[in-house]
This record gives C-alpha cells, structure tokens and sequence, in this order.
C-alpha cells in the first residue's frame, strides 16, 4: 500500500468515526424527542420531508440528491425504531411490490407483517396489531382494486 493510499484511508477512518459519533448523538437527541412526544405518534411523514427538503437543498455533491435521502431515509427509520418498533402489515410475500412500498415509505427498521389478502392487512390496522398497512389501489393487470377502494370507504 502506497504511503498516499494510507494517508487517504487513514482520513476516511478518522471521518467515519466523527460520523459515528454525530449518528450517535442525533439517535440520542431523536430518543429524547421520543420520550416528550406526548400524543404517542412517532412517524411523522410531513417532519421527515421536511428535514429531507433541507438537506437535498444544501447538498453540494458529490453524492447524488437521491443517495442523501437513501442516507437519511436509513438514520431516521433507524432513529424511529429507538422511539418505539412501527410495525406494518402489507400485501404478499416478501418482495411483492406493496413491501417495496412500505420499505420506501417506512424505511427498512420496520416490523413487516406479511399477509395473504387486503382484508387482513385491514384487520391488522383496525386492531392494533399493526401501527400501519400498505395495500394496492391498483395494478396493471386490473387497473383499480375495488376491494382495496370498499375498505377505505368503511
């Protein structure tokens, strides 16, 4: 190895360890915050958005908007799971569309509950068995999905 390529690495694992520190103490504060929260919701889609605005807005690369997000994403799903596990219920097995869904809206520190019919998923929500429930509104094969439409009417 290169006197340079040591030198550069060596800076690398010096940033690495600031940031895990700085990941540290923000799971600290976000664990805080957690326990002030007084009406017991911990996911806040419209918080998230907004700290993601900020960030993509003073993202000067050379990393990608999309790639700080990824990054985000992941420390606050991680982050929220310190608060209290989300559980969400979704359609299918394992890596049916409506779990790439619930992934990209959850984050990956999530509790998944996989289930066979949109009813179920309905279920899991209505009794508390799930904090939430990704279903299809439609697809491609049958446009809208009628029984996922009947359910969110009642």
């Amino acid at each position: 190895m290169t006197d340079e390529l040591k030198k550069l690495r060596d800076a690398i694992d010096k940033i690495d360890n600031e940031l895990l520190e700085l990941i540290s103490k923000r799971a600290s504060l976000a664990s805080n915050i957690g326990s002030l929260k007084t009406d017991g919701v911990i996911y806040r889609p419209e918080r998230e958005a907004q700290v993601l605005r900020r960030l993509v807005e003073q993202n000067q690369g050379p990393l990608s908007n999309e790639s700080i997000e990824s990054i985000y994403k992941s420390i606050m799903s991680n982050c929220r799971a310190l608060e209290k596990q989300i559980t969400v219920a979704f359609l299918g097995p394992l890596g049916t569309f409506s779990e790439e869904a619930s992934m990209k809206q959850f984050g990956e520190s999530i509790v998944s509950m996989q289930t066979s019919s949109i009813d179920e998923v309905f279920h899991l929500v209505e009794s508390h068995k799930a904090h939430y429930g990704v279903v299809p509104v439609e697809n491609s094969t049958e446009g809208a999905i009628n029984r996922t439409l009947d359910l969110l009417l009642t």
